[in-house]
């Protein structure tokens, strides 16, 4: 059972790769703003693909820790330091997404950055979730 609910309005057009709204019934969690670090708190992978695979994985992490699934996800923002890299790699991001969250999409938002926090880092991911 989630706590979500995904509302894509058809005068919006379909939504490829994130839902238009997504409305929530029960307790919220805040996700703070992940990227490609380790446990050692290193940046780890080269491309953009390894980094938003490892970020997302730490976001889910948390989410997990917090009583959370996937699907509870109802916003996440990715901040993008090369958009072009990132556009140009859809097709592989797309594959990390299926593989570790499935066919459920949150509203989203991809938003370009001149840098983030850790120099090395291409990608960052920040959302909140409600559980049921």
């Amino acid at each position: 059972m989630t706590a979500v609910q995904y509302v894509n309005p058809p005068e919006l057009g379909e939504p490829k790769g994130f839902s238009h709204a997504v409305v929530g019934s029960g307790r919220t969690v805040f996700l703070a703003g992940q990227t490609a670090l380790d446990a050692d708190g290193r940046i780890v992978g080269d491309t953009v693909v390894e980094q938003f695979e490892q970020a997302l994985g730490n976001l889910l992490t948390s989410l997990r820790a917090a009583g959370g699934e996937p699907r509870d996800l109802a916003s996440l923002t990715v901040y993008i330091v090369d958009m072009d890299d990132y556009k140009a790699n859809a097709r592989e991001i797309g594959k990390v997404w299926r593989k570790l969250i499935g066919p459920f999409y949150p509203a989203m938002a991809g938003i370009g950055v001149a840098r983030l926090w850790d120099v090395e880092a291409l990608v960052e991911v920040q959302g909140f979730a409600v559980l049921p």
